[in-house]
Order: C-alpha cells, then sequence, then structure tokens
C-alpha cells in the first residue's frame, strides 16, 4: 500500500497509529501522553485484520495517569509485551538512521529488542541481565561506602555472569542468522559486500572477579554484554563512521528487510511492513530495487510525498491511499 500526500498532513500519524494498534506503543515516542490529541482526554487504535488467514483484532486504549489497556480479539491482555507476541511488525522511520549512525548503546537496544521478535522464548534476557547487572552495581557502591560486604557482591557477580554469557551467546546466534540475509539484501539496494558482526565473549565469575577492585572503586560493572557493539559495515569500511548518508539508509533497510525474512522463516508469518519516507533520498535504481525486494506474501505500507515517487519499472501498489489533514481515502 502507497500513503501519498504532502508534507505535515499526517502520513507519519497513520503509520504511528498502525504501529500502536498493532504493538502497543509507538515507534517515535516511548511517552505514551504524547499520543493523546490535544484537548482530549484519551486515544484509540482499533485495528482489523488476517494474521496467516486468521482473522485478528486488536484494540489500544491510552489515558494518561492510567495503565495501557490492550485488546486482542475481544480479550484484556495484561501488556502490550503481549500484543507483541502475538502480531509482528517492523518499521522504518527516518530517525532509525540512528541504528547505524548512533553510538553502541543504540544498536545494542535495537538488535537485543529483534532477539526477542526472532526468539520470543529469549525475549526478556536482556531485561533479566539488565536488572542483575544494576543490583551488583547498587551492591558496589553500598560495599564501597561501606554500608555493605564484599560477600553481597556474589551471588550478583554469579548471576551477571550467568545471564551475560547467555545474552552473548544469542546475539551472536541471532547476528549470525542474519548476517547473508543482511548481506544480500543489502547488495540488491546497490550496497556492496554489507556485512553485520558479533564476535561472542564469554563472560565467567572469574572474569569479574579480577577486576572487582576497579568495579568497586567505580561503583559500576566494567565488562559484560553492555558495553559491546554491533559492526555494521561494508567493503570493510565501519558505516557508522565512514558511511554515506544514503549508504546508512540503505544499510538501515536492510536490516529490516532481512529480519523480516527471518521472522517469515521461523514464526511462519511474514511480518506487517512500515516504511516512512523510504524513497527521498534513494535513485530511481534504488528505489526499483527496495520495492521490488519487499515480501509478496504480506503486508507493506509505504508513505512518499507523491504517486511519483514509485519508478515506472517498479512493483505497483495495490492501494494508493492519499491523506489530507484528517481525512485517508482509497485514491
Amino acid at each position: 500500500m502507497l500513503v501519498v500526500g504532502a508534507n505535515g498532513v499526517g502520513k507519519t500519524n497513520l503509520l504511528e497509529a498502525l504501529h500502536v494498534g498493532a504493538q502497543g506503543f509507538s515507534p517515535r515516542t516511548r511517552a505514551d501522553a504524547r499520543l493523546v490529541r490535544f484537548g482530549e482526554d484519551a486515544a484509540r487504535v482499533s485495528l482489523n485484520g488476517w494474521e496467516s488467514a486468521v482473522a485478528v483484532e486488536s484494540e489500544v486504549t491510552i489515558r494518561p495517569g492510567e495503565p495501557k489497556r490492550v485488546r486482542f480479539n475481544g480479550a484484556s491482555l495484561t501488556s502490550a509485551e503481549e500484543l507483541r507476541e502475538r502480531l509482528a511488525v517492523l518499521a522504518f522511520t527516518p530517525d532509525r538512521l540512528a541504528v547505524v549512525k548512533g553510538g553502541p548503546l543504540v544498536r545494542r537496544l535495537y538488535f537485543d529488542r529483534m532477539l526477542g521478535r526472532v526468539f520470543p522464548p529469549r525475549a526478556l534476557l536482556p531485561a533479566e541481565y539488565g536488572r542483575a547487572l544494576a543490583q551488583r552495581n547498587a551492591v558496589l557502591r553500598r560495599t564501597a561506602a561501606g554500608v555493605s560486604s564484599p560477600d553481597a557482591v556474589t551471588p550478583w557477580t554469579q548471576a551477571v555472569a550467568g545471564l551475560g554469557s547467555d545474552l552473548e551467546r544469542a546475539r551472536a546466534e541471532l547476528v549470525a542468522l542474519l548476517a547473508p540475509r543482511f548481506a544480500e539484501t543489502a547488495a540488491a539496494l546497490g550496497l556492496r559486500d554489507a556485512s553485520v558482526r558479533y564476535e561472542p565473549r564469554a563472560l565467567t565469575v572469574a572474569d569479574l572477579d579480577a577486576r572487582y577492585e576497579r568495579d568497586l572503586q567505580r561503583g559500576t560493572t566494567g565488562a559484560g554484554p553492555h558495553l559491546r557493539d554491533v559492526e555494521i559495515g561494508s567493503e570493510a569500511r565501519d558505516l557508522r563512521r565512514y558511511g554515506s548518508q544514503g549508504e546508512q539508509r540503505t544499510a538501515v533497510l536492510a536490516l529490516v528487510l532481512a529480519e523480516a525474512g527471518l521472522i517469515r522463516e521461523r514464526r511462519r508469518s511474514t511480518p506487517l511492513l512500515l516504511l516512512d519516507d523510504v524513497l527521498s533520498e534513494l535513485d530511481d535504481e534504488r528505489r526499483s530495487a527496495l520495492l521490488s525486494s519487499l515480501p509478496a506474501d504480506g503486508q507493506t505500507v509505504v508513505t512518499a510525498t507523491a504517486r511519483a515517487a514509485v519508478p515506472e519499472d517498479a512493483p505497483r501498489p495495490d492501494l494508493v491511499v492519499a491523506v489530507s489533514p484528517g481525512e485517508a481515502r482509497a485514491a
């Protein structure tokens, strides 16, 4: 589906509403209150569609100051996380370029969220590691202040080592599965010899014990997956430092499409793709390559300022929706 309209008329808002209705949160902000229209006391998104030939219906209601209400096929869910386990959605927005051009923290968060989408049983692993790490750091600071003993650090050292090693292995497995798909998709989009790499490092109790004094002085744990990075490159170049804006955009798009293929393979369901303003900085050849790379058995929503953004030799959209302020209709 192609969504067209002038800048500022609400194309991105439409994609954002689809994401909220299918995932329970906005891809643009984590402040739910910002999703409520000025002057209104609540926001609600209702979606109806099909998932693997099965009819589905979701509803998300946001009322500032109250817990978010999420319903799926008429039943209340305890959290938005449950909705994400049922519906797979991947989004590209211009600010996603930070996945390539931003710092290591952005990439860690991005790949850890991908870990949960591709391997649902491991979705909580990054958070569990983060909680153990926070506890160890807190005990280190209390010990340094003389209000706790070194023995209190031991169980959290063991937890950080165990969960950290599990997270390292999970990330490495994810990247190993993703890498060939990423390289193939990036090549189709004109980015040559693209690569994504993550070398796992075992984290042991002995490693943490060896740096105990340093960690005690600093009040933080100085080793573990919370300090690692995922390398994204092309032709032996680090795209964060040496990639152009166009190359960085292509790399992020290739990551999204590669993940979509991986999810389809493992979960037997093609995710909904929401691609906002993906065509504006690509030439016609790359626009055609991108549109030809979209999953044929799934649904993709692409925004553009005009139909002419789709090259003549590219696949034609099944539906064109024209957006004007406060209205969206089939063109």
